[in-house]
């Protein structure tokens, strides 16, 4: 029972994080796992088994609050599952570490870009994201391969383009479930489900935090979220450079 309730709270939050900022679920759960010595494949098929019940309270709740718009979703949604059925199966059978440097350095040059941004203070016209069905394949791939990092990537890149942030963070979180589906899916048939009391506690959390999350982005001022998104993926970022080059 401690060992749930344990991983209920990592659900909580980090589906509170995530919702609120678009990213860090997947990161966060999968650390944990990572740490009590279960493969990168398991970790990664739990996370995203429970995934497919908190996105799709998540993407319930930001439509709820009128934070998603349903062009980007579209472009992201189904180009993501594409990119995440890949990556599921890369990982299934290779260690996907290598590609970790060029996301870390992605990441670092998004999240500086972001927080400059913000930092300007100077309100633009919201500018339309490009390239987003290529955006989405990649952030699939990524967050099958890395346990999570489709926010990371997804979310930053709108912000990065000109993107409003509240409706960045609710389309991409809206996106996510349909890439979870086909994520979990994938690892099912690859390399099962065995985990289910992490699994479960992780559901619960995230299911309810998600809400909360969804109403958070709805009132916040689109600035301190841009700074917010900025300082995560440049942390994320710090990270992933130790892990790599740490050793």
């Amino acid at each position: 029972m401690s060992d749930f309730l344990l991983f209920v709270a990592v659900g909580f939050a980090a589906q509170l994080i995530d919702g609120a900022i678009g990213m860090a679920y997947g990161l966060a759960s999968t650390s944990v796992l990572l740490g009590l010595g279960i493969s990168p494949a398991v970790a990664s098929a739990s996370v995203h088994a429970a995934e497919v019940f908190t996105t799709g309270v998540s993407a319930l709740s930001h439509w709820r609050f009128g934070n998603v718009r349903m062009s980007f979703v579209v472009r992201l949604a189904i180009p993501g599952a594409v990119g995440g059925v890949c990556g599921a199966m890369v990982l299934s059978s290779i260690d996907g570490e290598s590609i970790r440097p060029v996301v870390a350095v992605y990441l670092a040059a998004m999240g500086l870009w972001i927080v400059w941004k913000a930092a300007r203070g100077k309100v633009r016209q919201p500018a339309e994201p490009r390239m987003l069905p290529a955006l989405g394949l990649a952030g699939g791939f990524l967050d099958a391969i890395g346990g999570g990092g489709w926010g990371p990537v997804v979310t930053s890149s709108i912000i990065g383009q000109g993107g409003v942030a509240r409706t960045a963070i609710g389309s991409a979180n809206a996106s996510e479930f349909l890439v979870t589906l086909a994520i979990s899916g994938t690892f099912f048939l690859t390399v099962g489900l065995e985990l289910w009391p992490i699994i479960l506690g992780l559901i619960l959390g995230g299911v309810l935090a998600a809400p909360l999350a969804a109403l958070v982005v709805r009132h916040m001022p689109d600035r301190p979220m841009m700074l917010m998104v900025g300082v995560l993926i440049t942390l994320l970022s710090m990270r992933e450079f130790l892990r790599v080059f740490g050793h």
